[in-house]
């Protein structure tokens, strides 16, 4: 099956790209892109990680699930070896896991978990209120969110999920084979196979043409795209300052997950050029926000009233109503309104504070100086791991699929 880039003279995708935040990332890139390079990834749209497939077939569609969940678990905290007796999807999957690629230099893989733990609570605004918000103007992308009952398991979950694994990917020396962060890629490459296996199984009117294999890989790059390059785009609104060498480790960290997690290697950006010119291409597939966006929007923003973490009305309603000025900062204008967000009165006002308060705060940590900055990293981390704490007790426990 062949696609084509069918949105590339639409009017959502011109306005991002010509004049709403695409403009800014093109700008940052400093590259003009030329649609005749979409068939050089379109093929991603089609593929999928079939090691993890192969491994779910094997496991969790064969055994009861406590028994597949315990030889995965087995075999992710313990090296795998030719000569194991396991079925040979699991071999070949934790092989290459376990093979760590040439080109991956763990140095500069911290450079880049130290600039995430040192936007402390900056980076958490950004994953939600623009990151994943403004993802879900992809009408295409969130499909499978809706075919597998994201919107019913709550967003509660979904938040505590994502945030739990950014959280211990992004950390120093985390991706070490057997890790506990490496032990969580595991699972979660393997919960991608399982929802697509279950959406190729009983979803009669999964649109192969327009939304291409569920979960595929140029979905996936796009994703991880958001943890990189759009996520770096959203803390510069911010008045984050970020370095070159910050920049490359940012990038480089993501690759070596993308990896990890079955996504092929030689198609995931190295530096904000190749990123910028995949999401543009991709996104010329991507229809804008439909019904569908909007009850995913609507239910992030209505998780700031059901979650518990705050223990009063009020407090939950302030919360709602700063997440929404900053959707409202951040995103552009066209897709807050096709994603029905209500609008606050004066947006800037939350998010100008926190800029001067990043300001000042940059100064007062000396992060020009070795010291400064690791204090600064440290402090960021505290701050990130108080919020996935939060969330972890705060969330109903973990259920299997």
């Amino acid at each position: 099956m062949k696609v084509q880039p069918k949105f590339y003279n639409s009017l959502h995708f011109q306005t991002f790209w010509n004049s709403g935040n695409g403009k800014e990332l093109l700008e940052m890139a400093g590259i003009s892109i030329d649609i005749q390079n979409f068939e050089k990834y379109s093929h991603l749209y089609y593929e999928v990680d079939e090691l993890g497939d192969q491994v779910v077939k094997d496991t969790y569609l064969k055994l009861p699930y406590h028994e597949a969940s315990a030889l995965v678990q087995k075999y992710s905290q313990n090296p795998v070896s030719e000569n194991d007796e396991i079925p040979e999807s699991l071999k070949k999957m934790f092989l290459q896991m376990q093979q760590i690629p040439e080109w991956f230099d763990p140095e500069l893989a911290n450079i880049g978990a130290r600039f995430n733990m040192r936007t402390g609570t900056n980076a958490l605004i950004i994953l939600r209120d623009f990151t994943l918000m403004g993802g879900y103007d992809f009408a295409y992308l969130n499909k499978p969110l809706i075919f597998t009952g994201a919107l019913k398991k709550g967003a509660v979950k979904r938040l505590k999920d994502t945030l739990e694994f950014w959280v211990h990917v992004t950390r120093e020396n985390a991706l070490k084979v057997n890790s506990d962060a490496y032990q969580l890629i595991v699972r979660t490459r393997l919960m991608h196979s399982y929802a697509r296996l279950s959406i190729k199984a009983k979803a009669e009117n999964w649109d192969y043409e327009n939304w291409g294999e569920p979960i595929n890989s140029w979905d996936m790059i796009a994703t991880y795209t958001g943890f990189s390059m759009v996520f770096m785009q959203g803390l510069k609104k911010l008045g984050i300052k970020i370095s070159e060498e910050e920049k490359k480790g940012v990038f480089h960290l993501w690759k070596y997950i993308g990896y990890l997690l079955g996504i092929p290697a030689e198609y995931l950006p190295e530096n904000r050029q190749e990123a910028v010119e995949q999401l543009y291409l991709w996104s010329a597939l991507q229809d804008k926000a439909d019904e569908d966006s909007v009850q995913l929007s609507r239910a992030l923003l209505d998780e700031n009233l059901t979650n518990t973490i705050y223990k009063f009305k009020f407090q939950r309603k302030l919360l709602l109503k700063l997440h929404q000025s900053m959707n409202w900062f951040l995103l552009d204008r066209e897709l807050n309104e096709r994603l029905k967000i209500p609008e606050v009165s004066f947006p800037a006002l939350f998010p100008k504070m926190i800029i001067q308060g990043n300001r000042i705060s940059e100064k007062i940590w000396k992060i020009n100086t070795p010291e400064g900055y690791q204090k600064l990293v440290n402090f960021g981390n505290k701050e990130q791991m108080k919020v996935l704490d939060d969330y972890i007790k705060h969330t109903p426990k973990d259920f299997h699929y």
